[in-house]
């Protein structure tokens, strides 16, 4: 806490300058020697904001009044993206090209600070967008009385009721629904649970799997893992690649998604789907004598915590050609590539992608292979 102001008697507005960006959507301020993470605003403003919570380290506030304002600054699309309003978007009064520089600085900080790294990052535009605005083809609203629906505050269980989110694309489905939808990319279709996980921009499929796939250059006849393998996306197309004389073994935890996965990889000899968590089922002692204890590809798609060292440590001790990580986190993605790093692995390519505008959220894709990475300080 800082000296001048003890705990329980900081004022609700206080008149800061901000820094770079963070994490999560914020940038970065200081008052009184304390750091203040504040949303709704820019690098290189001077703000009023007002304190929304106090974490004892630091300080988490929102920009009220913009008193001097970022060249970069646009007026919001949406009257509900704002302070103490919807949560759902953390950039909306942010130049569209600016948010992707803002998200690129993020993933470079990431890895600098985490995984020792410099690396130059572009994030890239994704198709099936309309200028970072209609692109959730799933969407999970609130329910509130006499039909109507909304959408939560940031960090609040409070709801604003929404009549049209503009991140939502005019055909979007509701992602709580019951049932099952068939996903089609690149020519295969998937069968997908109406609650189960799906990209919600429409052009990230194929832009996920394109990008994978040069990454690794799948080979006729080699052995590949697809590690956190949901319904099969990567799966499939690494089976195409790899042919009647490869495998392909796709490891999920979810029971629905494994069902969904066997179906969806039915017409590949090669393709086997184990239902179990992944960081179990890569370290169990039998796994050396299983077919797969020789493997050429490993594809990681884990959850936004990371990988972890329970499963990045066994995964390079198979010692794979390549592995494809994609990541939904960026921080956590730096965390894994250290690990990665100290079991002799180095981040050979990395791609960027905006498949969520308007929000702080960022994908990117990196490729692994064995050997000394130049670009570690």
């Amino acid at each position: 806490m800082s000296a001048s102001v003890p705990a329980g008697e900081l004022p609700d507005v206080v008149e800061l300058e901000t820094g770079k960006v963070a994490h999560g959507g914020h940038v970065v301020s200081r008052w009184e020697g304390r750091v203040v993470f504040v949303r709704h605003a820019l690098p290189g403003e001077r703000v009023r904001a007002r304190l929304t919570e106090d974490k004892g380290s630091y300080l988490r506030g929102e920009a009220v009044e913009v008193l001097d304002a970022s060249p970069f600054r646009v007026v919001a699309p949406c009257p509900l993206a704002g302070p103490g309003l919807c949560g759902g978007c953390d950039f909306q009064h942010v130049d569209l090209a600016e948010q992707r520089r803002l998200k690129a600085a993020v993933v470079r900080e990431q890895l600098q600070r985490l995984a020792g790294l410099d690396v130059d990052v572009t994030c890239e535009p994704v198709p099936g967008d309309e200028q970072g605005l209609r692109w959730r083809t799933r969407m999970q609203y609130v329910d509130l009385p006499g039909g109507a629906h909304g959408l939560r505050k940031h960090r609040s269980h409070d709801v604003v009721e929404v009549e049209d989110c503009l991140l939502a694309a005019p055909d979007a489905r509701d992602a709580s629904g019951a049932g099952t939808t068939r996903e089609e990319v690149l020519g295969h279709r998937f069968d997908v649970a109406g609650d189960g996980f799906w990209q919600v921009h429409p052009g990230a499929p194929t832009v996920l799997v394109q990008t994978v796939l040069d990454q690794l250059g799948p080979q006729p006849g080699e052995r590949a893992l697809d590690l956190y393998a949901g319904v099969g996306l990567f799966s499939a197309f690494l089976a195409e690649a790899v042919g009647d004389r490869g495998s392909v073994v796709a490891v999920e935890s979810d029971r629905v998604a494994t069902g969904h996965a066997r179906q969806n990889l039915s017409s590949y000899p090669g393709a086997s789907v184990v239902r179990d968590r992944v960081d179990r089922w890569i370290r169990r002692p039998a796994l050396r004598g299983e077919p797969v204890a020789d493997v050429d590809l490993v594809v990681l798609d884990p959850p936004r915590a990371g990988a972890k060292r329970a499963v990045v440590a066994p995964v390079a001790a198979l010692t794979p050609r390549a592995v494809s990580y994609v990541a939904c986190d960026p921080a956590a993605l730096a965390r894994d590539v250290a690990l990665f790093a100290e079991a002799g692995y180095r981040l050979t390519a990395l791609r960027c992608l905006d498949l969520f505008p308007m929000t702080h959220h960022v994908e990117c894709v990196a490729l692994l292979t064995p050997g000394a990475d130049p670009a570690r300080r």
